[in-house]
């Protein structure tokens, strides 16, 4: 499906970068809007949980229908896949921004997603497609900075048109952004598989185990074991994933391709975009909540401390899109993942008074090291697949990143109170005593405020440590070799299709 002889590789680029941060601007852009829609759907304070839903339903959505509609891309074309997710997506925004009830703002929301859920695994597989061999790395670096981008200044955004206008003008303003981006799909080819069918059983059965897997991963009883729901939930798609192992194993044409889950490099890659999910969502919560908490900071200054973080990761990945060309994937993901480590245990050392430059240096090696990252993981999955499946195998990775961060967020959740509580089970609250002068109560009060911002501390640093063991932890698969494993593909793995670099 190469393409990449008849169109300038800019023009490419161009698309599929605006493709990929337009709809990433919508992960995150209703995070600081929801105050301003419980007020205009009139939703009260003791309902906020049916709210939340409002960004579930996104993330389920997007995470649930990436891979078929990833197939579906392989199988009809980049360009015309990535024109019908645009349409949904720019409907999806059309009766979020008509929606006059909760439950409509959630349905909406899904139709969004599936839309949105298109663009980057589309976008990536257009970059490897549609380039010439000796650029695609850096154009999967600039697929993945592009997403990283809009995933990292939705909140602005969403909050600067908060100011401006109505919160409905953030979904009425994505019907230009794709009104801009349609036509420019048109000036590509469209290439569709002669004699090859989409397995839409299998892709019924990938949607359900997703669902079902990221809905148990949730869960904050799946580690404070007060419920047996996540585990109900994590049992019935563990046997939906078996269903579908039965029956893409028997498929003519299957949806994901057997052979891709006995190739170690896909494999591997896929487990280490798992711990990279997990340890950059320990990160991208626990920034600004210790910054808002134990260090007193305001709202504003802890995302700007957030900012010092996720600004370094396009830029990141930007660069190790260039790198890979001359180091192949490995060394750049290992690379990644020990700046990753280096800078959060750096950051688990912080004081409660930290400054500049130490603030500014270690998030700024933390997001790089996360940037870094993005373009070898994808290129080393992608190498591993045959031409035909890249838009498949692509989303396969992206929603391994989702799952991590999914299963990181319900950790820190439920591991964070329990941890807390047993940091602060022995302070006694500093209670006024009889015939205790304002100057000795004071001093008691004191004295138990810094108590409780250390115990604070403690385990913010507690969390970054985390973080950065994950990350050390994501060396293995990346270390590891195919010989290592009876079931590996025996064709050389580090031989790529289509003449990439070594992985």
């Amino acid at each position: 499906m190469s393409e990449h002889s008849s169109r300038p590789t800019w023009l490419v680029l161009t698309i599929i970068g605006l493709g990929a941060f337009f709809t990433a601007l919508d992960q995150t852009v209703v995070v600081t809007v929801l105050p301003a829609v419980m007020l205009d759907l009139r939703v009260p304070i003791s309902q906020l949980d049916r709210l939340v839903w409002v960004v579930t339903a996104y993330l389920l959505g997007y995470t649930a229908f990436m891979p078929l509609f990833g197939r579906l891309a392989d199988v009809y074309g980049y360009p015309r896949l990535y024109m019908a997710g645009l349409g949904l997506f720019a409907l999806g925004s059309v009766l979020v921004a008509l929606s006059r009830t909760v439950e409509e703002l959630i349905g909406a929301r899904v139709v969004q997603a599936i839309g949105g859920s298109a663009a980057v695994p589309i976008g990536f597989a257009l970059a490897v497609s549609a380039v010439p061999p000796e650029r695609r790395g850096l154009a999967l670096g600039i697929v993945g900075g592009a997403a990283e981008a809009g995933s990292m200044l939705g909140p602005a955004y969403g909050g600067a048109i908060v100011e401006l206008a109505n919160w409905r003008w953030l979904f009425w303003l994505n019907i230009p952004q794709v009104m801009l981006i349609g036509p420019l799909l048109l000036l590509l080819n469209n290439r569709r598989q002669s004699g090859v069918k989409v397995d839409y059983t299998g892709g019924v059965l990938v949607l359900a185990a997703l669902a079902a897997l990221s809905l148990g991963l949730s869960q904050k009883s799946l580690f404070s074991l007060t419920s047996v729901w996540p585990y109900g939930l994590l049992g019935l798609g563990a046997a939906l994933a078996v269903a579908l192992g039965w029956w893409e194993s028997r498929a003519m044409q299957p949806l994901l391709l057997p052979l891709l889950f006995k190739t170690l490099n896909f494999v591997t890659a896929n487990i280490t975009q798992l711990l990279v999910g997990v340890s950059l969502v320990i990160s991208l919560v626990t920034v600004p909540l210790m910054a808002n908490t134990v260090m007193g900071k305001d709202p504003f200054t802890g995302a700007m401390w957030l900012l010092r973080m996720t600004a370094a990761i396009p830029v990141g990945a930007v660069l190790g899109g260039l790198l890979l060309s001359r180091t192949g994937n490995r060394p750049v993901i290992a690379a990644g993942l020990i700046l990753i480590a280096f800078g959060l245990f750096l950051v688990s050392g912080w004081p409660l008074g930290v400054t500049d430059p130490q603030l500014t240096v270690h998030l700024v090696v933390v997001g790089s090291g996360f940037g870094l990252v993005i373009a070898p993981i994808m290129a080393q999955a992608l190498n591993a697949a045959p031409p035909e499946y890249h838009a498949t195998a692509s989303s396969m990775v992206v929603v391994a990143r989702l799952m991590g961060m999914t299963l990181g967020l319900a950790a820190l959740a439920a591991y964070g109170i329990e941890h807390f509580q047993t940091l602060t089970s022995g302070m006694l609250l500093p209670l006024p005593e009889a015939g205790e002068s304002v100057v000795e109560t004071a001093a008691r009060v004191a004295a138990y405020t810094a108590e409780l911002e250390n115990a604070g501390l403690a385990l913010f640093h507690r969390f970054f440590r985390i973080a950065a063991v994950v990350a050390l932890l994501a060396l293995i698969p990346v270390a590891m070799k195919p010989e290592w494993l009876q079931w590996a593909n025996p064709r050389r793995e580090d031989e790529a299709y289509e003449g990439e670099p070594g992985n």
